[in-house]
C-alpha cells in the first residue's frame, strides 16, 4: 500500500483579513478560510491562524553570524519562472528583503525573499533547469 502525504506551514498572524489580503492580491495565492496556497510552486500551502495576541506572531530571527531569516523557502524550476515572480510580486508592492541573488555554490541558487505583514520571510529560489 501506498500512502501519500502532505503538509503545510502554519503561521500565526496579527490580522488574519489583512494577511488573507496580502496573500491573495499581492502573492496571488488562493485564499479561504482554511488555507492559502498557490499551484504551481511545489505545492506550497499555508494555515494562516489569528494569534490571540501579537507577541505570538514570531517570524525567525536572523542567524548570529550573519545573513538573512527565512520562514518558508519556494522552490522554483527554472530562473524565467523565478524572475517573473520577482516581477509579478515588486508590482504588486511586496516588500523585498533580499533583491536577486546568485550563489555558485548549488547549483548555481538563485534567489530572491519577500517579507509578509507579519515581518515572515519567503525565499523563492532555484537553480536553471531550463
Amino acid at each position: 500500500m501506498t500512502e501519500k502525504f502532505s503538509s503545510l506551514t502554519v503561521l500565526m498572524v496579527s490580522d488574519l483579513a489583512r494577511s488573507q489580503t496580502f496573500y491573495r492580491e499581492v502573492l496571488g495565492f488562493n485564499v479561504n478560510d482554511w488555507w492559502t496556497e498557490r499551484g504551481g510552486l511545489h505545492g506550497v500551502a499555508l494555515k494562516l491562524f489569528q494569534a490571540a495576541d501579537p507577541a505570538d506572531v514570531k517570524p525567525n530571527k536572523s542567524p548570529a553570524g550573519g545573513g538573512y531569516a527565512v520562514d518558508v523557502q519556494v522552490y522554483t524550476n527554472t530562473w524565467a519562472q523565478l524572475d517573473a515572480l520577482y516581477e509579478e510580486f515588486t508590482s504588486k508592492g511586496a516588500v523585498i528583503s533580499v533583491e536577486p541573488v546568485i550563489y555558485a555554490d548549488g547549483g548555481p541558487w538563485k534567489e530572491f525573499v519577500i517579507e509578509d505583514p507579519d515581518g515572515y520571510h519567503f525565499a523563492f529560489g532555484g537553480t536553471d533547469g531550463k
